[in-house]
């Protein structure tokens, strides 16, 4: 099955007349930091026509020939109440976390497919035309992690899971291999995201800056991280980053959305019921 999707997940749909497509490049103009063996961190500057001076993008590139992705949340925990990004990094034993996805108004139902190994924590389905995959079932023939479209020829959720332990289907926004889906608008917010560049890793990526998602699209496209797909995970004051590894710590989170102006910042992260961990693949952290 492999060899179907490797050609699907390269082919380039229609673009509209909205859409801009960036082919993916060569590391140019980042500084990374390696954290540990397959982990590297980086600020790009994320300053677009519309964004103010002085806005950075955290990345953290995640390799997942040396990191294992899983999905947490209180659907396995039975807890009442979510974590911020820190406690449930803390509580688990996880070296990163980011948001796994949006969540409905009852605090607990992720919005989208949701799945971890055996345990389903959402069967609802939507129509959002974004799903990351990882811990493959078959073997070496399939890629570790993977972002599917979901309207790409031939791939189908069904498709996905009888290959892939965990998946998560979250609004899109870049479609392979480097298409910007969303067009100018004027709502802005703090932005956590996932995606994938072009050698197959992970990207936890956040803003506290507030970007339009057009915006948001158009910077990483445009930074030399080699960003071909991404999905979103969380934006406004729910949307957050952790990472504590290599001697780095961070605890990032968002600020109140464009279109409710606080008095004053947001001055503390919010408890999520479902987050994206990473771990180190059956060794200790190096």
């Amino acid at each position: 099955m492999v060899t179907r999707w490797s050609s699907l997940v390269l082919a380039l749909a229609g673009v509209s007349a909205w859409s801009c497509v960036s082919s993916p490049s060569a590391e140019t103009g980042v500084a990374w930091r390696a954290l540990a063996r397959g982990m590297d961190l980086a600020t790009i500057d994320g300053k677009t026509a519309g964004v103010a001076a002085g806005a950075k993008i955290t990345v953290l590139r995640i390799d997942p020939a040396h990191w294992s992705l899983e999905i947490v949340g209180i659907g396995q925990t039975n807890e009442s109440t979510g974590r911020t990004a820190k406690d449930w990094a803390h509580a688990r034993g996880l070296v990163a976390t980011i948001n796994a996805g949006m969540f409905d108004v009852d605090g607990v139902t992720h919005i989208g497919y949701l799945r971890t190994g055996d345990h389903a924590q959402d069967r609802r389905a939507n129509r959002y035309q974004s799903l990351a995959a990882f811990d493959p079932r078959g073997g070496a023939e399939l890629p570790r992690f993977r972002i599917f479209d979901l309207d790409e020829p031939g791939v189908s959720l069904e498709a996905v899971l009888a290959d892939f332990g965990s998946v998560v289907q979250n609004l899109r926004l870049v479609k392979r291999p480097g298409e910007n889906r969303w067009g100018p608008q004027t709502k802005r917010w703090s932005e956590a995201a996932l995606g994938e560049d072009v050698a197959g890793r992970a990207l936890f990526l956040f803003s506290r800056a507030p970007f339009t998602m057009h915006e948001w699209n158009q910077a990483l496209l445009t930074s030399g991280i080699g960003l071909v797909a991404a999905q979103h995970l969380e934006g406004g004051p729910k949307a957050q980053l952790y990472v504590r590894v290599g001697g780095v710590e961070l605890d990032l989170f968002g600020d109140f959305e464009s279109s409710v102006p606080p008095a004053e910042g947001n001055p503390s992260a919010w408890p999520v019921p479902n987050v994206l961990g990473v771990r180190p693949r059956g060794s200790p952290v190096e």
